[in-house]
């Protein structure tokens, strides 16, 4: 059996997953973060944390390595313009997703003091703030790599 249709149908699931892991992430901590409830913000952080473990990060691996696969397998040149946009807003895209893992655990731990304290900690807003500056660039940038992936503008070859 010819393996590029399965190759396809992962490649297309895992960019499913990271651009709805990301836009559900987004909204629950969003939605959390609104309430200034410590409690539903540190089970909310909890989640947010784990979700990305679960699900972001290995879609992100599978992204990666199904479409190089899939270029060798179609022939598309690693030279390409085509390529060198999609690599380029792929790495931009792990530039901003790293810091925001690690701002994702502070969060997480100025949620769980805030619990204790009974009110929110000032810092965690201005974390939040640095959380929602990384991730709409990196969101944004999903979308272009989409219709990169569809509309195919420059050359592949």
């Amino acid at each position: 059996m010819d393996n590029y249709l399965l190759l396809k149908l992962i490649h297309i699931l895992s960019a499913v997953v990271v651009a709805g892991t990301g836009a559900g992430i987004a909204f629950f901590m969003l939605m959390a973060s609104r309430s200034s409830n410590p409690a539903a913000i540190a089970v909310t952080a909890r989640h947010v944390v784990l979700a990305d473990w679960i699900f972001t990060a290995p879609a992100v691996l599978l992204q990666f390595v199904t479409g190089i696969l899939l270029m060798l397998k179609l022939g598309y040149s690693f030279t390409s313009t085509w390529f060198f946009w999609v690599i380029t807003l792929f790495v931009f895209i792990g530039v901003c997703w790293a810091p925001v893992i690690v701002i994702q655990y502070k969060l997480k731990a100025l949620a769980d003091r805030s619990l204790d304290a009974g009110e929110l900690d000032p810092d965690f807003k201005n974390m939040m703030r640095l959380w929602v500056a990384l991730g709409v660039p990196a969101f944004a940038a999903i979308l272009v790599i989409f219709w990169l992936m569809v509309f195919k503008p420059f050359p592949v070859l």
